[in-house]
């Protein structure tokens, strides 16, 4: 059975690896939050659809484009919750990603309220920011 926020997770990532700033626009909330562990400048608490876009931005702005998530799995819940596990690559700075890592979602009334990521390594995230 396919959980419909299974979906939209899925069609936000693809939105995401294609610049689809339109479908992202429709699947965020306007308040959403998007989390993320460690202490490079992309580390934090973003709050509100521009802050999390712009952020967003960054992993393409500053990779010349290379950066991508390919999602790998999604589970779900039918009480909003999501886990996608997903594949980062990119190329930044003559440095060279390939992290794994997953992002717990919250989708409410068909948007997704909340991302809050989880890296298997984040010392290579790290290390790829630095």
């Amino acid at each position: 059975m396919m959980l419909p926020n299974a979906d939209i997770v899925r069609r936000a990532n693809h939105a995401f690896n294609t610049t689809d700033l339109k479908t992202l626009t429709a699947l965020f909330d306007p308040n959403a939050s998007w989390q993320k562990p460690g202490n490079s400048s992309t580390a934090g608490l973003r709050m509100g659809q521009q802050e999390v876009f712009s952020q967003f931005g960054r992993y393409g702005g500053e990779t010349n484009g290379t950066f991508k998530a390919e999602l790998k799995a999604v589970c779900a819940d039918e009480a909003g919750r999501v886990v996608g596990v997903h594949h980062n690559s990119g190329q930044r700075n003559g440095k060279f990603l390939a992290s794994d890592y997953c992002i717990a979602f919250e989708v409410r009334n068909g948007r997704i309220v909340s991302g809050r990521e989880h890296f298997f390594d984040v010392a290579n995230w790290e290390a790829f920011r630095a």
